[in-house]
């Protein structure tokens, strides 16, 4: 078997950030949102990887390399514009040939991996599996219509009326049928060859689709309200780590990870929380739910629920906030401020006269 990750999407949501860097490598926990994906594709056994990039392709190329770094070996494919999911998958069709595949959308982080999704498929091998999982808010999401034994019967983009509370979640399963499916189908009204319409035709056409109910934590990173929630569970889950020098005035509470050369001083650290490679944490407080970048200079500030990228330097109070690499915040305007700023960007805050 093979992966196709779509790392191709520009992600307007998440602007101004996503102006200089994808949106697939903006951390969460401090690691590139990518890399989860990447990793739980490695977990599973898979080593092929075909990684879909677009306007930010050499970046994508300079994370990632060759996938060594993964114990992957990874292969490129350009897709010029963003025509779709389904676009992506008739690119990929010469690297993918007869197998059958894993396609993980890059901007998706499934904290508990692509086991279950793997041993169901190969349990009872349908010609394509989707992984879905329950929301509250399914008219936000392609949905899926699931009947007796797994067997999804319909699927909707968005719905106004939701037949269904399963919400596709950014990883399926295909066997090779799927490519006659997508060239099978025209584009839709947004002018992007849909994944979701290549399933119904094989819905139409009598291939056998069926869903994998994910019960463990998922979130499409696309928005900054969920990059902030993904953050947090990541943080959750993640091993407690004191390598860093941390001197006898701080405070320590609750897990938290403390990365190698960094330097906290003066400062309470309320985990769950993450103090990148490097950093400097003088005089702050820091936490809960807050991940700081390697190589960031934090000095009398108070940071909850962020996150704060490489090499940024902050002064004042955040919270709820998405801080871009390389950026600057200083002042204080009497309460944390929320901000999202883009990378090599400044903001100077202060109080207003009464």
């Amino acid at each position: 078997m093979k992966a196709l990750v779509l790392a191709g999407g520009r992600g307007t949501r998440l602007r101004p950030l996503t102006h200089t860097v994808p949106k697939q490598l903006v951390p969460v926990a401090n690691k590139p949102v990518l890399f989860y994906g990447l990793e739980a594709i490695r977990d599973v056994g898979i080593t092929d990887v075909g990684v879909v990039v677009g306007d930010h392709g050499p970046a994508i190329r300079d994370a990632l390399g060759n996938g060594g770094a993964f114990g992957l070996n990874i292969t490129y494919l350009h897709q010029h514009a963003p025509l779709g999911l389904a676009h992506c998958v008739m690119l990929a069709q010469d690297f993918l040939g007869g197998a059958d595949f894993l396609m993980y959308l890059g901007d998706n982080v499934i904290i508990d991996g692509l086991g279950p999704l793997l041993d169901a498929f190969w349990h009872t091998r349908p010609d394509a599996m989707v992984m879905t999982g329950k929301v509250g808010n399914p008219s936000e999401y392609g949905v899926a219509e699931v009947g007796s034994g797994n067997i999804v019967t319909g699927l909707e983009e968005k719905p106004a009326n939701p037949r269904s509370d399963l919400a596709l979640v950014g990883a399926y399963v295909f066997t090779p049928v799927i490519h006659q499916a997508v060239r099978s189908i025209k584009p839709s009204w947004r002018n992007e060859r849909e994944i979701t319409h290549a399933i119904d035709w094989l819905l139409r056409n009598g291939w056998r689709v069926e869903s994998h109910l994910h019960g463990g934590y998922w979130k499409d990173t696309g928005r900054v309200e969920d990059l902030l929630e993904c953050n947090r569970a990541a943080l959750d889950v993640a091993e407690p780590s004191i390598r860093g020098q941390v001197d006898d005035t701080c405070e320590i509470r609750g897990p938290v990870v403390i990365e190698e050369g960094a330097q906290v001083s003066g400062s309470r650290i309320t985990g769950p929380a993450a103090i990148g490679f490097s950093a400097v944490v003088r005089d702050s407080r820091i936490g809960p739910y807050t991940s700081i970048g390697a190589e960031c200079d934090i000095v009398g500030a108070t940071i909850e629920n962020s996150v704060v990228c490489d090499g940024s330097t902050v002064r004042g109070s955040l919270r709820d906030s998405l801080i871009g690499r390389q950026a600057k915040v200083s002042g204080d305007f009497g309460r944390p401020a929320c901000l999202v700023l883009g990378d090599h960007s400044e903001a100077s805050l202060h109080q207003g006269a009464s």
